[in-house]
C-alpha cells in the first residue's frame, strides 16, 4: 500500500509524495497544464521546443554538459515529454541521491537559462525531429487522424508543430509562452518511490520554490463538436497505415466511466485475446498489427483503432473493423471476454506500477488533467470493479460516425 501525503509550496505548486514499499528508486516529476492544446495557432510547436531548451541549463547547472554529467554521476535517468495535455520533466535515481536529483531537476526546469545560442542549435535538432516524423508513415497517420477528428483545433495539430513555426520562434516568444502557461497552481510535483531519503521540508520548499509564481492561465479552447473527416496521404507503397477514431459518450470527468472505457478498449483491441486481434490478425490474416487505445482529455474522450497492413487488404480490414465496433454497440460484450479483459487490464496496470516513473506519470495526469485522486491502488481497484453493464453502456455510446486517416496507395473514396 503506498503512503501518500501532499503539501503546497509558497508559490502555489502542489507537492505530492507517494511512498511505495519495496523499491530503491525515486522518481521526481514536475508537470504543467501547458501542452500543445494550450498553444495558439501561430505558436503550435512552442511547448515541445521549450521542453528541449530546458535541458540546456539553469542557474546552477549552467549548460547541457553540466546537466548531463551531473545526472550520469548519480546514475540517474533524466528526461521529459510533451503531449497535448501536459509538459513534464522527470528524473529517476537511486533513493539516496534524492536531494541532488531534486536540485538538478528544479534548477533546469524552474530556472532555465534559455540561452540564445543554444536555442539556435536546438532549433535545428527539433526541425530534424519533425522531418523524421514526416518520413515515418505510421507517424504521419497519427497526425492525420488527429486532424480528421478535431480539424483546425489545438487537439488536431501535431505536438511537434510545423517546420516553418520552428524557424520563426524567437526567444521572447518562448519565454512569453512559459510565463503564460507554467502556472504553479496548474501544475504539480510528484515524488514517487522510496521517499526515505528525501531532504527536509525546508529544502524541498526551497527547490520547488524555484518555479516562478506566474498568474493562472486562461482556459484552453474547449474541444469542438465531432465533425469527423476522412484524410488520406497517398504514397505508392505496399504497406498502409490505417487509423480510425470514434468519440465515446462518456463523462471524461468521471473516473469510473474512464475506467470502463479502458476495459472496453482492451476487449476490443488491447490484447492478443481481443476481438480485433483475434479476427483481423489471427483468423483473417489481414494485418501484422491491429489495436485500439482510449484516451480522455479533460473535456473529451477518444477511441482510436490502428492497423498496419498490406495495402491490398486495407479496405477489407477497414470494413470488418467497423463491423466489430457496430456489433459491440448492438449486442454488447460477453461476460467471459469482459472478465478476461478486466483481469488483463488490472494485471497490466499492476505491472506498470512496479515502475516509479509510471506511477508518477499516472499521478500527474490524474491530478493536473482530471483533478482526480492519485492513489495507484485505487486505480487498480476501479478496474476490478468494472461490470458488464458498465462496458455495455460504453459500447452503446460509441459514435456511429468516425474519423478515418490512412497513409498508403489509396484515395478517400476507399473509405
Amino acid at each position: 500500500m503506498p503512503t501518500i501525503s501532499s503539501s503546497t509550496a509558497a508559490n502555489g505548486l502542489p507537492i505530492h509524495r507517494i511512498a511505495i514499499p519495496g523499491t530503491r528508486a525515486l522518481t521526481t516529476l514536475v508537470a504543467f497544464d501547458a501542452g500543445a492544446r494550450s498553444e495558439g495557432s501561430a505558436e503550435n510547436g512552442v511547448a515541445h521546443f521549450l521542453e528541449h531548451l530546458v535541458f540546456k541549463g539553469g542557474e546552477r547547472y549552467s549548460d547541457y554538459r553540466a546537466v548531463n554529467e551531473t545526472a550520469e554521476r548519480m546514475g540517474a535517468v533524466l528526461n521529459a515529454y510533451t503531449s497535448h495535455d501536459l509538459v513534464a520533466f522527470h528524473i529517476t535515481s537511486r533513493a539516496e541521491a534524492a536531494a541532488e536529483a531534486i536540485d538538478l531537476l528544479t534548477d533546469i526546469a524552474g530556472r532555465p537559462r534559455i540561452d540564445a545560442d543554444e536555442l539556435e542549435r536546438e532549433r535545428g535538432v527539433v526541425i530534424q525531429e519533425i522531418a523524421r516524423a514526416h518520413d515515418q508513415p505510421s507517424m504521419v497517420a497519427e497526425h492525420l487522424i488527429d486532424e480528421a477528428a478535431f480539424g483546425d483545433h489545438p487537439l488536431g495539430r501535431p505536438v511537434l508543430g510545423p517546420e516553418d513555426h520552428l524557424r520563426s520562434f524567437s526567444r521572447d516568444t518562448i519565454i512569453a509562452f512559459r510565463e503564460r502557461r507554467w502556472a504553479p497552481q496548474r501544475g504539480g510535483a510528484f515524488l514517487v518511490g522510496n521517499t526515505d531519503h528525501l531532504p527536509d521540508a525546508a529544502t524541498l520548499e526551497d527547490c520547488f520554490g524555484r518555479f516562478p509564481s506566474f498568474g493562472a492561465p486562461a482556459a484552453f479552447e474547449p474541444a469542438p463538436a465531432f465533425a469527423p473527416k476522412t484524410l488520406v496521404e497517398h504514397r505508392d507503397t505496399n504497406q498502409s497505415h490505417l487509423r480510425m477514431m470514434y468519440r465515446p459518450q462518456i463523462d471524461p470527468s468521471d473516473p469510473r466511466e474512464r475506467t470502463a472505457l479502458g476495459i472496453y478498449s482492451t476487449l476490443l483491441g488491447g490484447s492478443m485475446g481481443s476481438r480485433l486481434f483475434d479476427e483481423i490478425r489471427e483468423q483473417r490474416g489481414l494485418c501484422y498489427s491491429v489495436s485500439s487505445v482510449d484516451h480522455s482529455f479533460s473535456d473529451v474522450p477518444i477511441l482510436q483503432l490502428s492497423a498496419g497492413l498490406d495495402s491490398s487488404k486495407c479496405r477489407e480490414a477497414y470494413s470488418r473493423m467497423r463491423e466489430i465496433v457496430d456489433e459491440l454497440r448492438s449486442d454488447g460484450p460477453r461476460e467471459e471476454e469482459l472478465a478476461r479483459a478486466r483481469a488483463y487490464a488490472a494485471g497490466r496496470r499492476v505491472l506498470a506500477f512496479e515502475n516509479s516513473g509510471a506511477v508518477a506519470r499516472y499521478a500527474a495526469n490524474q491530478a493536473i488533467v482530471h483533478g482526480d485522486e492519485i492513489d495507484p491502488d485505487l486505480a487498480i481497484a476501479r478496474v476490478d470493479e468494472v461490470t458488464l453493464d458498465d462496458v455495455a453502456k460504453v459500447a452503446r455510446g460509441i459514435s456511429e460516425e468516425l474519423a478515418v486517416a490512412c497513409v498508403g496507395p489509396h484515395s478517400e473514396s476507399d473509405f
